[in-house]
């Protein structure tokens, strides 16, 4: 049987300033819902989530979270699970982000990890015009059919 259906699973701390983002996501996500896609916000523990996403088995899912990568805050890229492991990316969690790929690789045709630079992470900093910029670029593109394809080969640090 293949699976259908499509998962916009966002990771985050709403107290964190632009750790934000995932959850700010979701809320826009449930003010405009996008046809053919669900939500889960993770929160700061989003591998208490993962049995939803396993009951949902979706064809594809797009993790977003706050993910320090060196760019201009706002920055939008894909990261892959080798990025993660190899890279001091930041995190708010209780487990590490390469945990939960892993698991969401199990049980997901197609996964992506979608990373926002932040600018500031300090506790009750509001989010930041750039980091509130990218997650509304990051809606605009799962509603226009959220292509894969333009992340391929996004990383021009040198």
């Amino acid at each position: 049987m293949s699976k259908e259906g499509q998962i916009l699973f966002t990771v985050g701390s709403v107290l964190r300033g632009d750790d934000a983002a995932g959850p700010m996501l979701a809320k826009l996500f449930e003010e405009k819902p996008i046809e053919g896609w669900s939500v889960i916000d993770g929160g700061q523990t989003p591998e208490d989530d993962l049995v939803l996403v396993r009951r949902a088995q979706p064809k594809r899912l797009v993790l977003v979270d706050a993910a320090d990568m060196g760019y201009e805050p706002g920055t939008v890229r894909a990261i892959t699970p080798d990025e993660v492991a190899t890279q001091a990316l930041i995190t708010t969690h209780s487990l590490p982000i390469t945990f939960l790929l892993g698991q969401l690789e199990e049980c997901c045709d197609e996964v992506l990890f979608v990373g926002i630079q932040p600018q500031d992470t300090s506790f009750f900093n509001p989010l930041s015009p750039a980091v509130l910029k990218a997650v509304q670029f990051v809606y605009n593109w799962i509603a226009a059919g959220a292509d894969f394809s333009v992340f391929a080969g996004n990383d021009d640090r040198e």
